[in-house]
């Protein structure tokens, strides 16, 4: 019986989630908490589970802020498929979330059957549910059997800044890119930029040393904050902290990227 993932969105002409026109998926169910999500709605987890979210169309769905269905991976497969022909040499699909890391089984199919089929793989992720235990290391070691690039959100270098501003430390997350370094896959780093919260100094030159230790590195975005999402937290009834924190300054924007070496 074929494995089912919970997709909360998808954008068919994603130009900003890896290389080329992508067709990107949005997987529902996140562990992170992080203060500045512009998608607090895929937070909750889906499946078979005491806590879940109701499945669209149920009556409590909209009230608890889900909004998934149900696909397979050959079924989404074939849906993203219809795009091929916009996609040109460097684009294909990404997988993002929520967090796609969650549903492993899933995942692996998909960029299995996406690979037989000639199609370009990117997971976009920040890491947090990494181990190197099993069942989670062997299932991940198949997913990257067939995934092109790993996009890696790193949010704060400082463990307990990062469990302020996420709910978790960032151990696990800092072993996931040395994982991704041992075994030479290539990586895109991401750092949102956050006003009084990640813009620091020693935030910022810690990431790049870090990065320094790193091999697999191609290529570091600074992604500006921005309060886009806001009005998600307020419909779901969730505080939003950072509502007083304005957008970084352009200045502020180029200071990071060239203490994190971002090229452009």
């Amino acid at each position: 019986m074929e494995t089912t993932g919970y997709i909360h969105s998808i954008d068919s002409f994603g130009s900003v989630d890896g290389p080329g026109v992508r067709f990107v998926t949005f997987l529902q169910g996140c562990h992170m908490r992080c203060r500045y999500c512009h998608n607090p709605d895929t937070w909750k987890l889906a499946g078979n589970r005491a806590d879940a979210c109701p499945q669209s169309g149920d009556p409590a769905s909209a009230a608890s802020g889900c909004n998934y269905k149900e696909m397979t991976p050959s079924a989404l497969l074939k849906q993203a498929l219809r795009y091929k022909r916009y996609w040109g040499k460097e684009g294909g699909i990404t997988v993002s979330g929520g967090e796609p890391l969650l549903q492993l089984d899933f995942m692996t199919e998909l960029f299995r059957l996406a690979k037989e089929n000639g199609v370009g793989t990117v997971l976009d992720t920040a890491g947090q549910p990494f181990t190197r235990t099993e069942p989670f290391f062997s299932k991940l070691s198949s997913l990257m059997e067939n995934t092109d690039l790993v996009m890696l959100d790193l949010k704060h270098i400082d463990p307990e800044k990062h469990r302020a501003l996420t709910g978790h430390t960032n151990e696990n997350i800092l072993d996931f890119a040395r994982y991704l370094n041992e075994i030479g896959k290539p990586i895109w780093v991401r750092h949102v930029l956050v006003p009084g919260v990640t813009d620091d100094e020693e935030n910022l030159r810690g990431i790049r040393a870090f990065l320094d230790t790193l091999s697999n590195v191609k290529k570091v975005e600074v992604l500006p904050y921005h309060t886009l999402g806001i009005y998600k937290w307020e419909s779901l009834g969730i505080p939003y902290t950072l509502k007083d924190v304005d957008p970084p300054t352009a200045e502020s924007v180029k200071r990071a990227e060239e203490i994190l070496g971002c090229q452009k």
